[in-house]
């Protein structure tokens, strides 16, 4: 069957796009789109929709690593605008980049109820390429066009109809098209021919003030500004071709091929070979063991999606402090118009909170989130073993410690799992789903889908201190704290990698976590720490002097009643104290040893197999710890590193005997 079918009715021809699974406009769409326009020269309208859940979700990424082919994408718009017969677009689900572009070709736009609409090419590094940043602000104005291509940012569909970018909302397409062909309004003036409105000096000044700050070193979001800024400057016909010409360009950069590697390589951790041939359990109940803020949030979650919670505690009083934490999540979610207020009453009745296990007997999953002591979380998954069906999923949060020691014992071995939230949980996407040597490939696949469900992100992780994410970040810090004993300073270490791209340096993401976390898990691994790898206990101290962060007042930095970090003389005398030499790093110096640090470990991760594949790593970090996405992750980043061996040999000629060197780096 082809993929876009012509149908000529009564002198309407009606083409319809069935290109699944979001019906993106590949070659073979717009070459079927071009031959629609040519059988549309003896119809007096053309009715164009789509197929399936959506209609134009953009452009076929595959094809962008290729020689462009024709028809190119502008040159079909055009065409439908140029069309002696009126375009009609019957837009759905979301109508996104190309799509949006070719339904700013047609004449009129009719959307349904809960459309979105979006030009999100600059999250893969790029503006748009068929006419979207010249024909936009020309239809609905420049700064509802500036928020749309600077920030990919969806748009429902009732502002998207207020401020002139569709015709007509409705619940039922098929009738208001009716209703439009049989009285055709005079065709509407063509887009390019709109005046673009101009924005204000004060506009253009807080954008790009607003950009510099949420793009943290990103150039897509600045050259969309620049495409829009194009319409206000030039006719269509000049504008037009340059956005093209730019588009193509961009395509070649690294930004976008890292953003690309970025969203392909999310969709490939998702779906790793492990599970391809298993079928998930339904999962409709979930115990949760921990009413902290890492357990209320993951209940939060659950909630969410649609499930019943049970919130289990060590007594009533604790239990009711882990509702009021649940409770507070939500109605914030409420406040932050991320859930419907008329909803809220139905996730509470959802959630059971408790001090008896009995109450979770009927629980499909149990979870502990405890704090991170392996007796206290033995201890806890014994008892949902024996509250819970003796099929029943069970699962540890754990960030750093052995499943296979938290499960010993356990009947059934094949029903257990890691799942690692990231805190807040019902925030952060990221969900590590850990396999242990004897999970089945059914349970790894309900984690899988269980997490989907949520919204999150799934990767699948072997069993290691730390797992992939903990794993790499405790090489991160350590490379800091070499950096540290050397003559560095915490606030130049951060701003160095702030200037990177990440959005806090590693002293101040201590500060926000709580330094207690990594203190202890650098107790409990010191009677396995190599004898020759060198040790900063510099963090060590602090603890100890109870400045643990943020929420003490006082950590790495102080704070004087808020969140913004300020030097601290003690600690900067203190570090100077303990120091072992007094060498001078530049910032560059700094990125290189710390980059080093973490692509030495992934790569070790990777040749371990913990990791399946590089972009595995590349999606944890980015989504758990704030790797810039548009440098692709470490291990994408590592590619394109010409002198990536003599970063390694510097960090490992540093600290002798205190790394051990991927394979690839050795020798």
């Amino acid at each position: 069957m082809p993929i876009v079918i012509t149908k000529l009715v009564e002198g309407v021809l009606y083409v319809t796009i069935n290109n699944p699974p979001v019906n993106a406009t590949s070659l073979a769409v717009r070459q079927g789109l071009m031959r629609a326009v040519a059988e549309a020269k003896d119809a007096r309208a053309v009715v164009l929709a789509c197929e399936g859940r959506t209609f134009i979700a953009g452009g076929d990424i595959t094809e962008f690593d290729k020689p462009a082919e024709e028809p190119l994408l502008p040159d079909v718009v055009a065409a439908i605008e140029q069309s002696p017969a009126p375009w009609i677009a019957l837009l759905y689900g979301t109508v996104l980049g190309g799509g949006l572009e070719i339904a700013l070709g047609c004449c009129h736009r009719i959307a349904l109820n809960g459309t979105r609409f979006a030009l999100p090419e600059v999250s893969i590094g790029l503006i748009p390429g068929a006419g979207g940043s010249q024909r936009l602000p020309r239809l609905v104005g420049f700064e509802l066009a500036c928020e749309m291509a600077t920030t990919g940012k969806m748009i429902e569909a009732e502002r998207f109809k207020a401020a002139g970018g569709v015709d007509v909302i409705t619940h039922d397409l098929a009738r208001a098209a009716r209703v439009l062909l049989q009285n055709l309004p005079e065709r509407p003036a063509p887009i390019p021919a709109h005046p673009c409105p101009q924005p204000s000096r004060a506009f253009l000044e807080a954008t790009r003030t607003k950009l510099a700050k949420s793009a943290k070193g990103a150039q897509a979001p600045f050259h969309n500004l620049d495409a829009l800024l194009w319409a206000c400057e030039t006719d269509f016909e000049v504008g037009q071709p340059r956005e093209r010409a730019q588009h193509l360009e961009l395509r070649k950069s690294a930004e976008s091929k890292a953003l690309r590697h970025s969203f392909f390589a999310e969709r490939a951790a998702a779906k790793p070979s492990a599970i391809k041939e298993a079928a998930p359990r339904e999962i409709s109940e979930v115990a949760i063991v921990g009413g902290g803020l890492m357990g209320a949030g993951i209940a939060a979650s659950m909630l969410f999606a649609g499930l019943k919670v049970v919130l289990l505690e060590v007594s009533a009083e604790a239990a009711q402090a882990g509702r009021g934490r649940v409770e507070s999540i939500l109605e914030g979610a409420v406040e932050r118009g991320k859930l419907d207020a008329t909803n809220l009453p139905r996730l509470q009745e959802r959630l059971i909170t408790t001090d008896d296990y009995t109450k979770a007997r009927n629980a499909d999953l149990g979870l502990e989130a405890v704090f991170e002591d392996l007796t206290v979380k033995q201890g806890v998954i014994g008892k949902l073993a024996r509250a819970l069906p003796a099929s029943a999923i069970l699962a540890t949060n754990t960030s750093y410690l052995d499943p296979h020691a938290i499960f010993k014992g356990i009947p059934n071995p094949a029903r257990c799992l890691g799942l690692h939230y990231f805190s807040p949980a019902h925030i952060m996407k990221l969900v590590e789903i850990v396999a242990l040597k004897s999970t089945s490939a059914e349970t790894l696949a309900t984690g899988f889908a269980l997490a989907k469900r949520q919204g999150k992100t799934p990767v699948l992780s072997g069993v290691c201190d730390g797992f992939i994410g903990n794993r790499m970040l405790a090489a991160y810090r350590r490379a800091a704290d070499y950096l540290l004993a050397d003559g560095a300073l915490p606030a130049q270490i951060d701003a160095a990698m702030r200037g990177f791209g990440m959005p806090m340096g590693p002293y101040e993401l201590q500060d926000l976590t709580g330094l207690q976390i990594s203190y202890a898990n650098r107790q409990r691994q010191a009677l396995s720490r190599p004898k020759d790898e060198r040790y900063v206990n510099i963090g060590d101290q602090l603890v100890e002097m109870g400045r643990t962060g943020q929420r003490a007042g006082k950590g790495w930095y102080l704070y004087d009643g808020g969140r913004a970090p300020l030097e601290d003389p003690d600690v900067i005398s203190l570090i100077k104290a303990n120091a072992t030499r007094q060498l001078t790093f530049s910032d560059q110096d700094i990125v290189e040893r710390l980059m080093a640090a973490l692509i030495n470990e992934g790569q070790r991760i990777l040749d371990e197999g913990v990791a399946a594949a590089a972009g595995d790593i590349d999606v944890v970090k980015m989504l758990g710890y704030g790797f810039p996405r548009w440098r692709g992750g470490p291990m994408h980043y590592a590619e394109t590193l010409p002198n990536l061996s003599e970063m390694v040999a510097a960090l490992a000629a540093q600290s002798p005997g205190s790394w051990v060197l991927a394979d690839k780096f050795k020798g």
